[in-house]
């Protein structure tokens, strides 16, 4: 089984098997650490550079793309990942940004997987993996009681998976909600990415935790989630505690 502490950078304290290896790849804001079964850093800043132009090049000629808090329009002639991106943010009803770091693991990953067969993408806390064995998540929540406390298992039958967090006292992503870890899987990482945004934002206070599940398992593609907000939390769907 291979094991990961979630979210911010104590993530990125975690061990896999021996035959993965693990390299860090950054290009401008792109923070990744990957693992694979050889160091692919030089593939990975390829595939980074190449799916960064893309978003870019894109926000060019739509220039609400990098700012909307609200979905846009989809689009038939826009780039594979920004179509991914697109999607998400209509399912979950946010902006495409708030898909953006899920995507760019799970599209980086993809484009490994030519090079290795097993790979863990992570993206600001943001996961995309293919593994043939089980894989842990830890959850950390920044204060809260039960930081360090929880962690489940994703089975090596239903990877490859997205397992994605938004948090609002932890790192840096935008969340307009309360909650100390959401943390949302999917077999899309943008969608668990945008899914976990929007639960989010639904969490105020601890009695708004059944209202965030319900804004998640409504939306299509999420397979489960996790809520911590203080000493409290509540779990959706496929999430197998240990």
């Amino acid at each position: 089984m291979n094991h990961l502490r979630y979210t911010h950078r104590t993530y990125r304290d975690y061990s896999h098997s021996s035959s993965l290896i693990s390299f860090e790849t950054k290009v401008l804001e792109t923070d990744l650490m990957i693992s694979a079964e050889k160091n692919l850093e030089d593939y990975a800043r390829k595939s980074v550079i190449k799916y960064r132009n893309q978003i870019e090049q894109y926000a060019r000629v739509r220039d609400d793309f990098l700012t909307s808090f609200a979905p846009l329009s989809y689009d038939d002639l826009a780039p594979a990942i920004v179509k991914e991106m697109l999607r998400a943010s209509i399912s979950s009803g946010v902006g495409p940004m708030a898909s953006v770091a899920g995507a760019i693991a799970q599209f980086v990953a993809v484009d490994l997987l030519s090079e290795s067969s097993e790979i863990i993408v992570e993206n600001g806390g943001d996961i995309y993996a293919l593994l043939r064995k089980d894989l842990r998540i830890g959850l950390f929540a920044g204060d809260s009681p039960l930081s360090n406390k929880l962690s489940f298992t994703i089975k090596a039958e239903d990877l490859p998976m997205g397992i994605c967090t938004s948090s609002a006292t932890v790192g840096h992503s935008i969340s307009l909600g309360k909650a100390d870890a959401v943390c949302v899987i999917s077999k899309s990482a943008a969608l668990a990415d945008a899914a976990a945004t929007a639960v989010g934002n639904a969490v105020q206070n601890r009695r708004d935790i059944r209202k965030g599940i319900d804004v998640g398992s409504r939306i299509q593609g999420v397979l489960g989630i996790v809520v911590i907000i203080g000493a409290e939390m509540g779990a959706y769907g496929n999430i197998e505690f240990n």
